[in-house]
């Protein structure tokens, strides 16, 4: 082991930023030198995001320039160093790419070390492949436990089978072979207990010296506290080895007050399953665990020495092995003896102390009342001072990578270890048995024994840091907030992040206990989701996210492509996130969902069914363009301009289960509402009205079943176009008036009909989807409105008798006057020309901004219905007149949740404040 120790330490000459040290031990106390430094500056710590914690801990943790527990300052050294400057002469295009998100989850490397949420590593390679070449530069400002990073090292590192397996499915979707090599990544994230897992993936190590230290470690460990594991076996002689013990809370019948332990009476001895209702053992009343009463008692805080009240358990049965055999037992007199000696002990040094931020939490209404209020207090005395042990051997151990390694290796006890770990009694395994992403003390406890959890983990990252080993000078690594990294402008060759959603995790609070023994905690001020405890709703939660994104689109270089990973939210925060993107700069290009029961992905038509995995693909429009719209201004030519490059970046052809798939961002529709969404963000007016755009977009450029494309792409989707039986279908949800047009629009193109044969097919498409505070209008409405219809007389329109002389042999012959085709025509609807649809358009929206009108002259209450599209087309008038305080004026009339679920007046009405507050 020794030996092991001073190969890694003395392992010859390591290359660092462009300086040559005799060591990595030389090239990492160098670095800590000046960090220490940089440490002392108040300048450098009044930086947002800067972790809570010493100079001393901080430095603890670190492994610069690599690594830092703090903003790392050599990350802009890293990139200038091993990446490559922008060049706007270089040629880069590639279409958007749908991964899958749960690829790989049970693959070992993944598996070395739990966090709350992480994409494994294998579902991001493919991403990284397909969007650089070998030797760029990944970021990811969300890095959570660093699995981009992995995944940017593993695209050099892949096994054999990997690789084969992805060039044939990237052969059989008639893709370019993967350039295999590794990239360089830079990550970051704002808590201290991600950054430090991610380091240790990412950072290289002696596996063979982890391993032995490992081994040593838990053998140490054995000596000092091995007594406190120890069990007679049923002859009164024999010793066995503890696996885990069981404690169950303690409650009162209501009836009787007598005394109940609810394992003892709700656990069936020979099912091991867990009564829903159950006789009180004193008074026979039914009990359930609703009707039981809480039991508090009063113990001596071994920490402040005060009186502390905590709810009661009682050590129920003991889990033990006799060589390799497994027993099970009550605790007898010897077992409450030696916990009754440790309980006696005094607090362990190193166990942590620190009181949770109970107030701030959302989770303190679910621990403050057990009795759960400081770190120490979440570990059994016998718990406690293993974990103590550990930390203090890991933190002891005299080679500092390998120390960093221990620590990765032992804080995946700190949870595991302590009362969070709920005893399942049919569960093969009494490890991580808690309730995932929150804190929750259960009332059955599992308290495992160390070996019992750490001999197979160590095991686990031993295997899988075999299979893949870490590059040096590979990975960069920061601790602070995505809205400000110290990098330089267009220097990142490609982003992949997957952000907090909302509200569905709080890491801040869930990494207090890791942080804890480190003793370097995340600044939670700056940290994007939705927490009322910390006063932040979704506005400031779209805000933060739009900073993040804002800082990605500044250090990106242009033409280039960010992935974003979404998963499981609600339509308000989907659309925060959009308008945020939209606000920093970046076009959505694709937005595809993962159809877990297919196992592929489909493109999303709708901003409300979110609740899925969605993979957002956006860019950054090249510099080119940008300068156009700053010397043109917003004209005609400015939104040609922008269309032709948005085009350029789509994908062409989109093959599932080998059908043609339709291809949603270039529905005509989704484009403009991509232009908008442009000239919006550029403080402009839209410089075209949407009749305007769709007739001309038509015009300029080819349309393919309702697609529109590039004269350079549609030869490559005719060819793939007459290979397939049918033409791509859009599937459209309708959920509003507006997208109600859209279906009527599809239908009545391709089938042209009467009011009779129209109302039940749209009857159909009304269903659960509608939006709460929508007006719901009437079928007869939205064609006078938005249609035409053929009356009986004259010549029978074109889109109506190219309609019937397909669908009716004795038709196809006659004229359009002829007055059997004129009988079949009549009172048909159909979609009409641009000409004709220039006027009805005006005419709709002089008719929607009248009604605007009224709702902006409505005193009293908010409105409880409405219709989006008058709020649509009001807001962007006012927009077009710089007249932001009428956006403001009208968006406070309706409901918040209706606000910030129509992503098109969640755009206008914050860019409105946007302006108002910064005087526009």
């Amino acid at each position: 082991m020794t030996d092991l120790i001073q190969h890694a330490a003395t392992a010859g000459p390591v290359e660092c930023l462009g300086q040559t040290f005799p060591s990595d031990e030389a090239r990492r106390g160098h670095f800590l030198g000046l960090l220490a430094e940089k440490l002392k500056d108040p300048a450098f710590r009044k930086q947002e995001g800067f972790p809570k914690g010493t100079d001393e801990a901080i430095l603890a943790m670190s492994d610069p320039p690599y690594y830092t527990a703090c903003p790392n300052p050599w990350l802009a050294d890293f990139v200038r160093h091993y990446g490559k400057p922008y060049d706007p002469s270089e040629k880069y295009s590639r279409e958007p790419l749908a991964i899958d998100v749960s690829e790989g989850k049970t693959d070992p490397l993944y598996k070395a070390h739990a966090y709350h949420t992480k994409v494994p590593h294998l579902a991001i390679v493919p991403s990284i492949i397909h969007y650089t070449k070998p030797g760029d530069v990944v970021l990811d400002g969300f890095a959570g436990s660093g699995m981009t990073g992995v995944a940017a090292q593993w695209c050099g590192a892949a096994p054999a089978v990997y690789r084969h397996e992805l060039e044939l499915a990237w052969k059989r979707d008639g893709r370019p072979a993967p350039d295999w090599g590794a990239r360089r990544v830079v990550l970051n994230d704002l808590s201290p207990a991600a950054t430090f897992i991610g380091a240790n993936y990412n950072l290289p190590f002696e596996v063979e010296s982890f391993g032995s230290a490992g081994k040593h470690v838990l053998k140490a460990l054995e000596q000092e506290i091995g007594w406190m594991y120890e069990t007679l076996h049923s002859d009164g002689k024999t010793k066995g080895r503890i696996e885990y013990t069981v404690w169950s809370e303690v409650f009162t019948c209501p009836e009787c007050a007598g005394k109940v332990n609810f394992l003892d009476e709700a656990l069936e001895d020979e099912s091991k399953r867990v009564r829903e209702t159950f006789p009180c053992p004193h008074c026979g009343a039914q009990l359930n665990k609703d009707r039981l009463e809480r039991v508090l008692e009063t113990r001596i805080d071994p920490a402040s020495g005060k009186p502390w009240q905590r709810v009661k358990f009682d050590l129920s049965s003991i889990v033990y092995a006799v060589g390799k055999t497994r027993y099970e037992k009550s605790p007898d007199a010897s077992d409450m003896a030696t916990v009754a000696r440790i309980e006696a002990m005094p607090i362990p040094a190193g166990l942590p102390t620190d009181r949770f931020p109970i107030e701030d939490m959302y989770h303190g209404s679910r621990i403050a009342p057990k009795g759960f209020t400081s770190m120490h207090h979440f570990y059994l005395p016998r718990a406690g001072h293993a974990m103590a042990a550990l930390w203090r051997l890991a933190d002891d151990w005299p080679e500092r990578r390998i120390s960093a390694m221990l620590k990765f290796f032992v804080e995946q006890g700190i949870r595991n270890l302590s009362v969070l770990n709920a005893y399942e009694p049919l569960a093969f395994s009494q490890n991580a048995r808690g309730q995932k992403g929150v804190y929750y003390v259960p009332s059955q406890l599992s308290e495992v024994a160390p070996w019992y959890f750490f001999t197979g983990k160590l095991k686990t990252i031993e295997k899988a840091a075999a299979g893949f080993r870490a590059g040096q000078s590979h990975a960069a690594i920061a601790t602070g907030t995505a809205a400000r990294l110290c990098l330089d402008a267009d220097s990142i060759d490609y982003v992949f992040t997957d952000p907090p959603f909302g509200e569905n995790i709080f890491y801040a609070d869930l990494n207090f206990m890791v942080e804890s023994w480190h003793g370097v905690a995340t600044d939670s001020k700056p940290e994007a989701i939705i927490d009322k405890f910390k006063n932040k709703a979704l506005p400031e939660y779209q805000h933060l996210m739009q900073r993040c994104f804002a800082e990605y689109h500044r250090v990106l270089k242009p033409g280039r492509w960010m992935t974003v990973v979404f998963s499981n939210s609600k339509a308000s925060v989907w659309n925060a996130i959009q308008v945020a993107l939209q606000q920093a700069g970046f076009v959505v290009a694709e937005v595809s969902a993962l159809d877990k029961v297919q196992g592929s992905y489909r493109q999303m038509t709708s901003t409300t069914a979110v609740k899925q995995d969605l993979v957002i693909s956006a860019y950054k429009p090249n510099g080119g363009l940008e300068q156009r719209l700053a010397e043109r201004g917003a004209t005609p030519d400015s939104a040609w301009d922008f269309v032709q490059t948005h085009l350029g970046q789509l994908s062409v052809i989109k093959v599932k289960d080998g059908a043609l798939e339709f291809i949603v961002e270039r529905d005509p529709r989704r484009i403009y509402d991509r232009l908008v969404a442009w000239f919006v963000r550029h403080d402009s007016p839209v410089p075209l009205s949407s009749d305007e755009f769709l007739s001309g977009i038509r015009s300029r450029f080819p349309e393919r079943d309702g697609m529109v494309f590039l004269p350079t792409q549609v030869a490559a989707y005719d060819k793939k176009r007459a290979q397939v039986a049918q033409a791509p279908q859009m599937e459209l949800f309708v959920s509003d008036e507006r997208s109600a047009i859209d279906w009527l629009s599809d239908f009545l193109k391709s089938k042209p009909s009467t009011y009779q044969e129209l109302h039940p097919e749209f009857i159909t498409q009304l269903g659960a989807g509608w939006k709460k505070h929508e007006t719901r209008p009437e079928l007869s409405a939205l064609l006078e409105n938005n249609f035409l219809k053929y009356d009986g007389t004259g010549d029978v329109p074109s889109q109506i008798h190219a309609y019937l002389s397909n669908g009716w042999r004795d038709l196809r012959n006659l004229e359009k006057n002829d007055p059997q085709l004129q009988a079949k025509a009549k009172d048909r609807w159909f979609v009409p020309d641009p000409g004709n649809a220039r006027q009805l358009e005006q005419k709709r929206e002089k008719a929607l901004l009248k009604e605007f009108d009224l709702y902006m002259a409505s005193t009293g209450r908010r409105l409880k219905e409405f219709r989006l599209e008058v709020l649509r087309a009001g807001f962007k008038a006012a927009w077009g007149q710089k007249d932001y305080q009428t956006i403001i004026k009208v968006a406070q009339k309706i409901p918040e949740e209706a606000l910030q679920e129509d992503e098109k007046l969640l755009l206008w009405y914050d860019q409105a404040l946007t302006r108002t507050e910064s005087g526009a």
